[in-house]
């Protein structure tokens, strides 16, 4: 792979570790901010949504600019986002902190998708989509579980101290690896960009995704809870267990990644039906230690896995115009789907059958998204009439 494919990892590292971090802190910000965990849970679907907001916003403003300052504006964005979270006085400020933060998410990982892809060669686009998530892997890897360790010790506003930092590290390895012509071909005209989001295959494609993950996000956001609450582990035992969550992360990324080079739709059906198999399991798993920590490396696997079949399957039915506001439109639907599912998960607990039926409610919602996928494939098939043109 090419270094600017990793460069472009260092600044997903960055921006998934700030996405992902609060899931591990939710008890602290409850406790010093004085509001409830599903209240703190709603910091996730915040950045979620500003992600679904700012990703086609900031995807059409930029459009015209060179792809690598547009790298470079989104991780000075991130930092400054950042700053305000650790300096936050109340629970609206850190809000709109998030908010401000994640605006530059889902246009980093859309532009970042067309440079990574233009990098390699046409059987290795999925791989390479598939390294610079690994970022994203990492940041759960290695940055959640740091991340809810500083927070234990030294209070939750050290998090985001070291994401400052994190920001400004990837910020200077963008700007030294990613050539600056990269990618640099004129954009289509606007209309035509748009003209391509008519496509049914291209919305059902977005719907996937959004049903994907919220069943991840569902089940995720609440797995502090799940682990203390449920399963019995200590607080400090959750920054540990996390590290086998990245470590399934890590390795499903890169299988769905390879997955998707060699057949994008078998990619789709099977890494979403793992993926809520899973989650079904979390249910019975989570009142067993060692069956809990085993099932969270699986759903670590399975979610990521998902990752680059999702966004190759949006980039070839956006076709050469709209693939770069597709790319960013996918992942603003990923952070729609982690929207929707921190939002399900926590009304699952304030007004359902309670925490343990989350990872049910989960699994639910993504066989939904396998259900989408299925008939999206469907369509792909030649009608007998068009089969039958063709042999003729």
């Amino acid at each position: 792979m090419p270094l600017a494919v990793y460069a472009l990892a260092a600044g997903a590292f960055g921006i998934g570790t700030t996405e992902f971090v609060i899931m591990g802190l939710l008890m602290q910000v409850s406790g010093d901010l004085g509001v409830s965990i599903p209240a703190a849970g709603l910091l996730i679907s915040g950045y979620a949504l500003g992600v679904f907001i700012g990703a086609p916003v900031l995807t059409i403003a930029s459009r015209q600019l060179p792809r690598k300052t547009v790298l470079l504006a989104l991780m000075g964005v991130f930092v400054v986002g950042n700053l305000a979270c650790a300096l936050a006085p109340d629970y609206g400020w850190l809000m709109a902190a998030r908010v401000v933060t994640s605006l530059a998410h889902g246009t980093f990982f859309g532009v970042g998708s067309v440079v990574a892809t233009g990098l390699v060669p046409q059987e290795r686009k999925a791989s390479a989509i598939a390294v610079m998530f690994t970022g994203l892997t990492a940041a759960t890897l290695l940055g959640v579980p740091a991340g809810a360790w500083l927070g234990l010790a030294f209070g939750w506003r050290s998090t985001f101290w070291a994401v400052v930092v994190i920001g400004l590290v990837a910020f200077v390895i963008i700007a030294l690896a990613v050539p600056r012509d990269v990618a640099s071909e004129p954009a289509p005209p606007l209309k035509r960009e748009l003209a391509s989001l008519k496509n049914p295959q291209l919305q059902l494609g977005f719907l996937m995704t959004v049903l994907g993950f919220a069943g991840v996000f569902a089940a995720f956001t609440y797995v502090q809870p799940l682990l203390t609450e449920l399963t019995g582990f200590s607080e400090a035992a959750v920054s540990p267990i996390l590290l086998v969550f990245g470590a399934g992360l890590a390795v499903g990324n890169l299988a769905g990644g390879r997955f998707a080079d060699r057949n994008v739709g078998l990619a789709l059906i099977g890494t979403l039906a793992a993926l809520g198999l899973t989650l079904a399991l979390t249910t019975v798993a989570a009142y067993d230690k060692i069956a809990m920590v085993a099932v969270l490396g699986l759903l670590g696997a399975a979610s990521f896995a998902t990752v680059a079949p999702l966004q190759m399957r949006v980039m070839e039915k956006a076709g050469a115009d709209g693939r770069n506001l597709a790319s960013s439109l996918n992942i603003a639907a990923f952070n729609l789907g982690n929207a929707i599912g921190a939002w399900a998960g926590g009304a699952t607990i304030d007004h359902g059958p309670g925490l343990w039926s989350v990872p049910l409610v989960a699994a639910a919602i993504t066989f939904a998204g396998l259900a989408v996928a299925a008939f999206s494939l469907r369509l792909d098939r030649p009608t007998p009439m068009a089969a039958a043109s063709c042999r003729t």
